[in-house]
């Protein structure tokens, strides 16, 4: 009785298990991720010792050799700087101290005014001051140059009564070198004739006179009329 109990027991637990399926248990796996590798070295080939020797043969320039090369160019720029320099005070702008000797230039106004009115201004009356301004104030060329161009004067001035006068307006040294200097004058000139009756004539004038200093006195050299009369 036991025995057929114990196998109809058997059998229902067998219909159960039969009617209930079994539910799978799934398990994910995680996938592991990659371990990177590490980078490859790249692998130089081996240098060879003879031609990295040859190389800096070709590109090391002993010290000496440099030192030559810098003392030759440095001794061409000093020649050249010396050469420049030479040829900037020998230019008549790097010479000219009226630019920068305000005394001089002064100096070289002042007398060179009074050497124009007088050499330029004549009087019937007293002839001789024309002679002997004009051997005072001229020297060289200028000497001729007056005469030349004071000759009508001269010759008319005792008939015509004539009084000649000469005025500086205005004066500029262009150039001072030395014992030279050029000076551009301006000036206004009245011609007074008094033989028949007063008749007077103005003109102004605008010359260049080189003049030189003897004796501590500028003297004219010569006038430059700039073509005028020519």
């Amino acid at each position: 009785m036991s025995t057929t109990r114990h196998l109809i027991n058997r059998r229902r637990r067998l219909a159960t298990t039969a009617r209930t399926p079994a539910t799978p248990t799934t398990t994910r796996k995680s996938t592991p991720k990659p371990t990177p590798e590490p980078p490859q070295k790249q692998l130089s080939p081996k240098a060879d010792p003879e031609a990295t020797a040859a190389a800096q043969r070709r590109v090391r320039i002993p010290l000496p050799a440099v030192l030559c090369v810098l003392t030759v160019l440095l001794g061409g720029f000093a020649a050249f700087a010396v050469t420049q320099a030479s040829d900037v005070r020998d230019q008549p702008a790097a010479r000219n101290s009226a630019l920068t000797d305000l005394a001089r230039t002064s100096e070289v106004k002042g007398q060179i005014t009074k050497a124009v009115e007088a050499v330029f201004s004549y009087n019937f009356a007293d002839p001789g001051a024309l002679d002997k301004a004009a051997k005072a104030q001229l020297t060289g060329k200028a000497v001729t140059q007056h005469t030349e161009m004071l000759a009508a004067v001269r010759a008319q001035g005792p008939k015509q009564k004539l009084v000649l006068t000469t005025t500086v307006t205005e004066s500029g040294v262009e150039l001072i070198d030395g014992d030279r200097a050029r000076v551009l004058v301006f000036a206004d000139q009245s011609n007074t004739r008094t033989a028949t009756k007063d008749e007077t004539t103005y003109a102004a004038a605008m010359f260049a006179v080189d003049t030189v200093r003897i004796d501590g006195t500028w003297r004219i050299a010569s006038i430059d009329t700039f073509g005028a009369g020519s």
